[in-house]
């Protein structure tokens, strides 16, 4: 198998909001091939402790080899960040960092099912110990159900003509693998200039849906907000506008002081005051250099936010 790798993007930016320093408590909720977690345990070098996990099995075993000259300063676990807080006892961080994107390995490495660059099984499946495939939906799924997704979550505009090849093209054969579903989505959108980003946009419908995304990424804020001690930070990092825009108003919700009614539009008469949870530190998300970008373009759709727990 090829070695997980994964360059870990905005680690200046990231490190210069959550400051990671000695007798402090840190979490990777996404450690992923450890980059950001190794710069945080060597900056915080002799006695920071870090709280790391990830719910990918090749990213646990990468991680534990690459942290592992840092024995006694960090626990691992494999697991969702969602359900941190049944793990790590709320107030005890100094910084939690979650970076939602996907790994190089888990892009370039085809068994895993991920992208339209490698052909192998159509899985995306993060932890591969549960059982919903990407094939799943695609050959289960109903034309709307699979047009619903592809708009919501990829913001796919040609949603509806994909998940009609697709419910053609299943009465005929299965539909097993990435290059076979690459192939057919060509062929209902045969457009070659915007074919990369079509493609990629229904990857990534898929790959939310399969991993329940957007569930357990509000799950995880919420949780991860909970670990921080006062003056603690949060920092997220995000990939696209949906993933933004959920990270946006949750800490926007955080540094307000008042709540509304669950689902009541934001109206005065419906406000009920109170202290503000946090203070937003990044009205304006930030964004990698171009020298970061020029090294490593995957990095250039990159959004970070950072909030500091009052």
């Amino acid at each position: 198998m090829a070695p997980f790798n994964h360059q870990p993007v905005l680690l200046a930016e990231v490190l210069a909001n959550l400051r990671p320093r000695a007798g402090k408590s840190f979490f990777d909720g996404t450690c992923g091939g450890a980059g950001h977690s190794e710069t945080m345990l060597r900056e915080s070098s002799p006695t920071g402790f870090l709280y790391a996990c990830d719910q990918d099995g090749d990213a646990i075993a990468a991680a534990s080899e690459r942290l592992a000259p840092y024995a006694g300063r960090f626990e691992l676990r494999r697991m969702n960040f969602a359900d941190v807080a049944e793990w790590i006892p709320p107030g005890s961080c100094a910084g939690a960092l979650i970076d939602c994107g996907i790994s190089s390995f888990q892009i370039d490495h085809g068994p895993r099912g991920f992208s339209f660059q490698a052909d192998g099984p159509l899985d995306s499946r993060m932890d591969q110990r549960t059982e919903l495939t990407a094939a799943d939906i695609v050959n289960g799924w109903s034309a709307e159900e699979l047009a619903k997704i592809f708009w919501e979550l990829g913001e796919e505009r040609e949603s509806r003509r994909i998940a009609r090849a697709i419910e053609a093209e299943r009465k005929m054969r299965k539909i097993e693998t990435t290059r076979q579903l690459a192939g057919l989505i060509e062929q209902a959108c045969p457009r070659g200039d915007q074919l990369p980003g079509r493609l990629a946009r229904v990857f990534q419908a898929l790959r939310m849906t399969v991993n329940r995304e957007v569930e357990v990424l509000r799950r995880g804020l919420a949780a991860a907000f909970g670990l921080l001690e006062p003056g603690g930070r949060l920092a997220v990092i995000s990939f696209h506008s949906l993933e933004d825009r959920l990270v946006k108003e949750f800490m926007r919700e955080q540094a307000r002081a008042y709540d509304l009614p669950p689902g009541e539009p934001d109206l005065p008469h419906l406000r009920r005051d109170r202290p503000p949870r946090a203070r937003d530190l990044t009205r304006k998300p930030l964004s990698p250099a171009t020298e970061e970008v020029a090294a490593n373009p995957r990095a250039r759709s990159a959004h970070l936010r950072v909030i500091e727990r009052i």
